[in-house]
């Protein structure tokens, strides 16, 4: 059934708007005017019927997952109390706050009522619902375990974004000291050492030579910040186009993980993010073959993804998961002694659980750790910066006061 965007008037006269589902323009207008809404517009949403097709979507929801991950959660329930799944998806639409995620849903809806799977109408949305969520959605159909394999992709998503918090909690804190210190710098420099440089300029007495420099910095930003400013931008636009590349692209994210206190972090969080998605996926049925295939995607790391590319190319050869692993040189040689016990156990999804609890526990130390370091030198860095400043202006003023004592 087609779905129709409306806008209106309501009966107090306060504007309406929204979607809803009618086989023609007429229809809808028929079901708007019986709910006492005064209809000024009213459009088809086209659905493209090809693979790839998505809604427009804002930013904030192509990388956020509380949304999704509440839906799924619901749709579960829904599921596992034994509504069938186009009245659960109905009930989403209808308690739906999110007017995107609603034609999202609605559109799901549409594609299962006209015979596709979940898993085929979720993959129409790749923006919204990636390349795991389907995946994982696809063999919850295939063994007829649809709502336990989506509590599981809930209990993931909310994994994967309290993972996600907690990095960027512990990337937080020194990103906002350094824009602080740069905004504290920079009115020094532009507004208060010019004032005073014109003060020193007219007394007429031979400047320090760190007063020289400050002064010579000063005229610097304001007479040539446009091409300051110009080369950061072309600077940022040749490293994004470097990012592009896999070369550029393996060897950034190579120095991402050697780089000190940051590096360990990042490590971490690739490999608690691989154990707990290749659980995930096993636990829901996929195959391990599979699963490699869709983790390296999500690791965020190409060093780490190159290494998974080679650990599923070594078991098409013959080998076990965890051989390669250790060999790899990226992924700690513990980790590769633990996924052997789980292969040799048959226990492969309750260890990779283990590694992930673990490495979370361990990105928890680590972030307090980094934390612990970097704020007093940060402290250091920056009062080293401003007391500098300081002295440079403080220099020649006493000296001047010196001579006229």
């Amino acid at each position: 059934m087609p779905i129709f965007e409306y806008k209106g008037l309501d009966a107090v006269g306060k504007s309406a708007s929204g979607i809803l589902n009618a086989d023609t323009a007429a229809e809808a207008r028929s079901k708007l005017r019986r709910d006492g809404v005064y209809v000024t517009d009213v459009a088809m949403i086209k659905a493209s019927e090809k693979k790839g097709f998505d809604f427009a979507l804002p930013k904030f929801m192509r990388r956020g997952v509380g949304d999704i991950s509440l839906a799924t959660r619901q749709l579960a329930t829904l599921l596992g109390a034994g509504i069938p799944l186009t009245e659960s998806l109905t009930a989403l639409i209808e308690q739906s706050e999110n007017d995107q995620m609603e034609r999202v849903v609605r559109d799901v809806r549409e594609r299962v009522t006209q015979g596709s799977s979940l898993g085929e109408a979720l993959e129409a949305h790749p923006a919204v619902f990636s390349k795991l969520y389907v995946n994982m959605v696809k063999a919850g159909e295939a063994s007829g375990n649809l709502d336990g394999v989506l509590t599981r992709v809930a209990d993931y998503l909310q994994k994967e974004a309290q993972l996600k918090g907690k990095v960027g909690a512990a990337l937080a804190y020194p990103i906002i000291m350094l824009i602080i210190g740069i905004a504290v710098v920079s009115v020094l420099m532009t507004f208060v050492v010019p004032k005073i440089s014109q003060i020193l300029t007219e007394a007429g007495r031979e400047l320090p030579l760190i007063t020289r420099l400050l002064i010579g910095t000063s005229n610097m930003l304001r007479d040539y910040w446009w091409l300051i400013l110009l080369m950061i931008v072309v600077m940022l636009l040749l490293f994004r186009m470097i990012l592009r590349t896999d070369k550029g692209r393996h060897g950034f994210d190579k120095t991402l993980l050697k780089l000190p206190i940051f590096g360990d972090l990042f490590r971490k969080a690739g490999i608690s993010r691989f154990s707990v998605t290749l659980s995930t996926l096993l636990n829901s049925g996929v195959t391990v073959m599979d699963g490699l295939r869709i983790v390296k995607d999500i690791v965020n790391n190409r060093v780490l993804a190159d290494t998974l590319e080679e650990v599923h190319s070594r078991i098409l050869e013959g080998t076990d998961i965890s051989t390669p692993l250790k060999k790899s040189g990226v992924f700690p040689p513990v980790v590769g002694y633990m996924v052997a016990v789980g292969e040799q156990s048959g226990k492969l999804e309750q260890m990779l659980e283990k590694i992930s609890e673990t490495y979370d526990q361990e990105i928890e130390s680590a972030t307090q750790k980094m934390t612990s370091v970097l704020e007093p030198l940060l402290i250091v860095f920056l009062a080293v910066i401003v007391g500098g400043i300081v002295m440079a202006i403080l220099l020649p003023i006493l000296d001047i006061n010196s001579l006229a004592g």
